[in-house]
C-alpha cells in the first residue's frame, strides 16, 4: 500500500530556508515519480515540483518557484526532499507529497486530479 509522510514544515521568516521530507513506502523510487503540491489559504492546490523514477531523474519545478525550490531524492532512504530557499510570504501553504505511481512526471503533477495519492501535508508559514 502506498504511503507518504511529510515532515519539516514550520515557521520561517521571509528570505529563510526550509527542507521538507517525504518518507515513502509501498513502492520504489527507482520506478515511480513523486512530486510536491501546495495549497495556500483560500486557494486551490497547485503542483510545485516533480522528480521522475530512476537514478538519472528528470525534474520539473513550477515557474514561480524555479531557482528558489529544488527537488531531490534518496533511494536508499525512500525519501524525497523539497529544498526551499529565499522563502516569501506567498509560499505560505500546506505542502503535500504526491504520486500517481507512474514512472514519469506528467500533467498529473500540475493540477489536482484523481490519479494522485496524497500525504497528510505539512504546514509552512512564512512571516515576519
Amino acid at each position: 500500500q502506498v504511503h507518504l509522510v511529510e515532515s519539516g514544515g514550520g515557521w520561517v521568516q521571509p528570505g529563510g530556508s526550509l527542507m521538507l521530507s517525504c518518507a515513502t513506502s509501498g513502492f520504489r523510487l527507482d520506478t515511480t515519480a513523486v512530486g510536491w503540491f501546495r495549497q495556500a489559504p483560500g486557494k486551490e492546490r497547485e503542483g510545485v515540483a516533480c522528480i521522475t523514477s530512476g537514478t538519472d531523474s528528470d525534474i520539473w519545478v513550477m515557474n514561480s518557484v524555479r531557482g528558489r525550490f529544488s527537488i531531490s531524492k534518496d533511494g536508499a532512504k525512500n525519501t524525497v526532499y523539497l529544498r526551499m530557499n529565499a522563502l516569501e510570504s506567498a509560499d505560505t501553504a500546506v505542502y503535500y507529497c504526491v504520486t500517481d505511481r507512474r514512472r514519469y512526471c506528467s500533467g498529473n503533477y500540475v493540477e489536482d486530479n484523481d490519479m494522485l495519492t496524497w500525504g497528510e501535508g505539512t504546514l509552512v508559514t512564512v512571516s515576519s
